[in-house]
């Protein structure tokens, strides 16, 4: 099954969607690379290779929303480091408005959604050199809508868990129509508006927290996000450290 069309909530794009696919992530950076011109939505009921940050499997049943978008040379980019922020922000109000709450899920740098203390959702940049100059960067976003996975190293949840009665395609609706209006944000005013979101949705902001750089692990009071979107710990000492990137523990909850 494949379906073609442009999205009515979120004028100026388009999508094709799937019954399966190895990864909505993957099928975008090809359609990029073979000349596509962006604003292109690709979807899947079912991933059979689903990944998340850093090569992990992102575990992908049917029912739950697995979305990329792909984008070419949406911004400078030296900027492009703070689209994660942007995807984590239109999706917290893609969230709220699909269950029709206020502020639902709270945000764990850099980009995941957390609810309860369970994550509830994935997103994946990934951004390629192409040809002709241009840039390709492709947002994914797995959301646990009817199910979650059984995740040792930390706990997990899904909308359906939650009590809210949401499908994959009313939470794709929303995700379309929210990140075609913080993308545009982003493009016309910059990072402030987006970081402002973000640290209000923030998650254990003030409080102390441990992030892993491979082999290191650091400990400090999160202060906020930069104006690059960089994560600023205050150390025992009173330093500052600006960290770029890395994966950020609380206590035993990961």
């Amino acid at each position: 099954m494949q379906e073609f069309g442009p999205v009515p909530c979120a004028p100026g794009f388009r999508f094709e969607r799937h019954s399966a696919l190895e990864s909505t992530n993957t099928r975008a950076m090809e359609l990029g690379r073979a000349g596509e011109t962006g604003g292109l939505w690709v979807l899947a009921d079912v991933q059979t290779g689903g990944r998340g940050r850093r090569g992990r499997a992102w575990v992908s049943p049917k029912g739950n929303l697995f979305a990329s978008v792909l984008l070419i040379d949406p911004g400078p980019r030296d900027r492009l480091g703070e689209l994660p922020m942007v995807a984590a922000v239109a999706l917290a109000e893609a969230v709220d408005r699909a269950v029709g709450s206020i502020g639902l899920a709270r945000l764990k740098w850099p980009n995941d959604l957390l609810v309860d203390g369970g994550k509830l959702s994935g997103i994946l940049l990934e951004a390629q050199a192409l040809s002709g100059g241009r840039t390709g960067v492709v947002c994914g976003f797995g959301v646990n809508v009817a199910a979650h996975p059984q995740i040792e190293a930390y706990a997990t949840t899904d909308l359906t868990a939650l009590g809210f009665r949401v499908s994959a395609q009313v939470m794709f609706e929303r995700l379309a129509e929210q990140f075609a209006l913080w993308l545009g944000h982003w493009q016309r005013d910059g990072f402030d508006p987006v970081r402002d979101a973000w640290m209000k949705r923030a998650l254990r902001l003030g409080e102390k927290i441990a992030v892993r750089m491979g082999e290191e692990l650091i400990e400090g009071r999160f202060a906020e996000i930069d104006t690059r979107g960089q994560m600023v710990l205050v150390l025992d000492n009173g330093s500052k450290k600006t960290i770029s990137a890395g994966d950020v523990f609380f206590g035993t909850n990961g």
